[in-house]
């Protein structure tokens, strides 16, 4: 029996996916790219929370290149446009996705960790962008949303020189969101996920859906929709129930777990 390409495990409300074709640093093949669609798709109907990482040496080496060689303008097209359709769906998706990234984390593994809302790195990362020193671009989505987390000019150059940046200078750059000691990206992504899978589904939902397109409106246009998400979140049940716990003293205070 052939080797399951993702694997996929619900422990509790924290659906954990690993990436698995370690031989092949988990470069991103289509058959591999399928089986993570599916597992994100199970994992937004059964879990509160996901954790995204790579078996083996490290977390992905991106597109798995052996495929690429033989395909059409048009045929890339669409195949970047699949790559566009997974990730949206874990960036939009009902739950938040935590990237817990050691060694390689590079082309397609970079806009597959840029698709997550949490970025946790331990001190063996390494982010690159190589497409431009293969004469190719980027087509899972990193023109967009790793420019945004970085800024243009900052990836410019990464595509340009084949810059890599480790794992402190990319917390600097704003691409990671916590750096670790050695070995520790899981255990903090499991932290993190079992602290994102308590918050209540109208906070999350604001902080997935309307967050990030608030960023694209008008300064008005934004703070409206604010307004509406927080008419939403604070008049829910777990809003009332949080809030009474917090008057009656029974909720943690800030920087306790």
């Amino acid at each position: 029996m052939a080797e399951e390409l993702v694997r996929l495990e619900l422990r509790d409300r924290v659906a954990w996916i690993g990436l698995n074709r370690p031989a092949k640093r988990n470069a991103i093949n289509d058959a591999m790219l399928a089986a993570l669609d599916a597992a994100v798709m199970q994992a937004q109907a059964s879990a509160r929370a996901m954790v995204i990482h790579g078996n083996g040496p490290c977390f992905c080496a991106g597109l798995d290149l052996s495929e690429h060689g033989a395909r059409t303008a048009e045929a890339v097209f669409h195949h970047s446009r699949s790559w566009h359709a997974t990730f949206r769906r874990i960036r939009t998706g009902r739950i938040p996705a935590i990237a817990a990234i050691h060694g390689a984390c590079v082309g397609g593994g970079l806009e597959l960790a840029g698709a997550c809302h949490i970025r946790v790195a331990d001190p063996t990362a390494l982010f690159a962008l190589p497409e431009g020193s293969r004469g190719i671009f980027v087509g899972g989505g990193a023109s967009v949303h790793v420019a945004r987390l970085i800024g243009t000019a900052r990836m410019a150059d990464m595509m340009l020189t084949g810059r890599a940046l480790d794992a402190v200078a990319a917390e600097r750059a704003g691409l990671v969101t916590y750096v670790t000691e050695a070995g520790g990206a899981l255990a903090q992504a499991e932290a993190l996920a079992a602290k994102v899978a308590q918050m209540a589904p109208l906070t999350v939902m604001g902080v997935l859906q309307a967050l990030p397109r608030i960023q694209d409106m008008a300064e008005e246009d934004g703070l409206f929709v604010e307004s509406m998400m927080a008419a939403l979140a604070q008049t829910g049940p777990e809003a009332q129930a949080g809030l009474a716990a917090f008057l009656e003293k029974r909720a943690a205070r800030l920087g306790e777990s």
